[in-house]
């Protein structure tokens, strides 16, 4: 387990705070959301009644004993939470769990007809569908304009932007969709990530996934340039073993991104064609490890992942969630250097995140005081404003 903190952990107990938000409506949202997208059966919908109930009133119950997942989820300290209130046990332990009870309410895990259904399908393919996809994929072909670094830098930039794109986050803020395209930076380390992927390496990089659709398709534009232009040897895209936090990228929706860049026409298609090829050949491999979907933070990888990991030339970590395990999900001053927090993790470490709650660190001084200022505390949690952070 981790060292002794050094910030309180968040919890969701605190009324009008976002984590309590979180669970007191996002979760009987996305409970509602799913009992709609399907046409579920009587058993089903009674589960997802109880789930919804226990959520609200009860205290956290422990998996069955035939459960797959059983030991990971006792070794992650299950047998610490039962019996307790959902908000008042580590906010992301509480909200991890929650998924994973949900896919037990619709059956993902239980041998019969529901097994193995993504209950957030629906909303993933909608997102690859819609035509704010298309205008992205043809704005590609105006990129051919721009020297290779220009290309580079555009595409790491959609890949931050795209984090937008985020179905869980959506529920909760009817304004997300219409708020401005391009949230401004409050950190930008951006000119030390490109110094970690020059041209000519031949390293590794290893990208760290969130969300599949809108935001998975920019990711994987990134890789295939990088690995087009000889910035990496070989690229590892680690995504979820399981449907996680509504819209997290699992290797279903890896299949179908590229599906869709395949499909679509002019550059889009030949970097689609040029990532087939790749996973094909070993160039472009996925992971979906169990801690993937765990609710620890970073600083307790298990050794093998660790390992893994420790390899690469960078790691590249997408998104609000797997920022605030790579940080930890505690109450840490804004200030707090951001390589203090992320000194733990095995290999030089890039963050892409919008910001869509507390956890930040690493800003200068003047900088939050700016934000406050203008802002208040909404900065943190609006998906507003993105950061770009490096730890060599």
């Amino acid at each position: 387990m981790s060292a002794t903190p050094t910030a309180p952990v968040i919890l969701g107990d605190e009324p009008g705070s976002f984590p309590h938000s979180v669970l007191a409506e996002r979760h009987p949202a996305i409970i509602q959301q799913v009992r709609d997208a399907f046409p579920y059966d009587p058993t089903r919908h009674r589960a997802l009644d109880a789930l919804l109930a226990n959520c609200a009133d009860g205290a956290v119950e422990p998996l069955s004993a035939t459960a797959h997942d059983r030991d990971h989820w006792t070794a992650w300290g299950l047998g610490t939470h039962v019996g307790r209130s959902w908000y008042d046990i580590p906010w992301l332990w509480s909200e991890s769990y929650f998924y994973r009870r949900l896919l037990d309410a619709v059956g993902y895990f239980a041998p019969g007809p529901w097994q193995g259904i993504d209950p957030f399908r629906p909303f993933k393919l909608a997102e690859l569908a819609a035509p704010e996809t298309d205008e992205e994929l043809a704005a590609l072909d105006d990129l051919t304009t721009l020297p290779a670094d220009g290309q580079a830098r555009a595409l790491l930039h959609g890949s931050l932007w795209g984090n937008r794109a985020d179905l869980g986050f959506r529920l909760s803020d009817s304004a997300a969709a219409t708020a401005a395209a391009v949230p401004a930076l409050v950190a930008d380390d951006s000119d030390t990530l490109w110094s970690l992927l020059p041209s000519g390496g031949a390293g590794t990089l290893c990208l760290i996934a969130d969300n599949a659709g809108r935001e998975l398709v920019p990711d994987l534009l990134l890789i295939a340039h990088l690995l087009e232009h000889g910035r990496v040897g070989r690229a590892v895209l680690h995504v979820k073993p399981y449907p996680y936090y509504v819209s997290d990228a699992t290797t279903a929706d890896v299949v179908d991104a590229l599906t869709r860049l395949v499909r679509a026409d002019g550059r889009a298609a030949e970097y689609g064609r040029l990532l087939w090829s790749a996973m094909t050949d070993g160039t472009l491999a996925v992971r979906a490890h169990p801690f993937s979907a765990g609710p620890l933070p970073y600083a307790d990888l298990p050794a093998d992942l660790r390992a893994e990991l420790a390899t690469a030339a960078l790691t590249v970590v997408k998104g609000d969630l797997n920022y605030r395990r790579l940080v930890g999900d505690r109450r840490w001053p804004a200030t707090v250097p951001f390589a203090e927090v992320t000194a733990h993790f095995p290999s030089p470490v890039a963050a892409l995140r919008t910001l869509k709650s507390d956890v930040v660190t690493g800003l200068a001084p003047a900088t939050e005081a700016a934000l406050d200022a203008a802002e208040g505390g909404s900065w943190r949690t609006a998906g507003t404003h993105a950061l770009i952070q490096v730890r060599t």
